[in-house]
């Protein structure tokens, strides 16, 4: 039998979900989304990438392990603002397969809102 573990670190909750889940070695992260952190689209990325790095490390995980990104933004004008921030995050990660959609709204606001899938402890080759 396996488990299925809880992945929190005590940040507020806009609903009532798990910010992420673990089995085994799989690590699923519920979308993030960084309002807490400014009201502009910068401000907002980084925030929400620095709430996924302090998941995936309460997971014993990182970047390193990530498999599947999916970006939601409400305003499409602001994927190049995302694609840099994003980038630069990964710095020399391997990237993970990714998808990025347009939508007309997120909860709270929010201009961007990040979904991850991991797998812990994997080798790149």
């Amino acid at each position: 039998m396996h488990r299925k573990v809880k992945i929190d670190t005590g940040e507020k909750k806009w609903a009532p979900y798990s910010p992420g889940i673990s089995v085994r070695d799989h690590i699923w992260l519920s979308g993030q989304i960084g309002v807490d952190s400014g009201e502009d689209i910068e401000s907002q990325m980084k925030g929400t990438l620095e709430k996924i790095d302090i998941l995936l490390e309460a997971a014993n995980s990182s970047k390193k392990d990530l498999v599947k990104v999916t970006i939601l933004m409400t305003d499409i004008g602001n994927y190049g603002i995302i694609n840099k921030i994003y980038g630069e995050w990964l710095e020399d990660v391997l990237a993970p397969s990714r998808a990025a959609y347009e939508v007309p709204n997120l909860p709270a606001n929010a201009l961007v809102e990040i979904v991850c899938e991991a797998f812990r402890g994997l080798e790149v080759e």
